[in-house]
């Protein structure tokens, strides 16, 4: 559960609506470890970015691979999202 307040789409600025509408665009929805950049968009934008080319970007390891070491990461930091 996150501290931070995540404001609805109505309550968004011209920066978070766009920002919002752009992970949506590519994820058709905006999952809650994006939502809490909603105080800084440009971090929301920033954080979708470095997860798409660590997941997808070139790389010797399959995706498998790279799903199997996020989950042992978040296993040993005791993080069940």
């Amino acid at each position: 559960m996150a501290w931070v307040r995540i404001p609805a789409d109505s309550e968004a600025d011209d920066e978070l609506r766009a920002a919002l509408a752009d992970v949506r665009a590519r994820r058709g929805t905006v999952a809650n470890i994006v939502a809490v950049h909603s105080l800084k968009p440009s971090t929301m934008l920033a954080h979708v970015a470095l997860y798409r080319d660590i997941m997808f970007g070139r790389s010797e390891l399959t995706r498998t691979e790279r799903e199997a070491l996020a989950v042992a990461v978040s296993a040993v930091n005791e993080c069940h999202y």
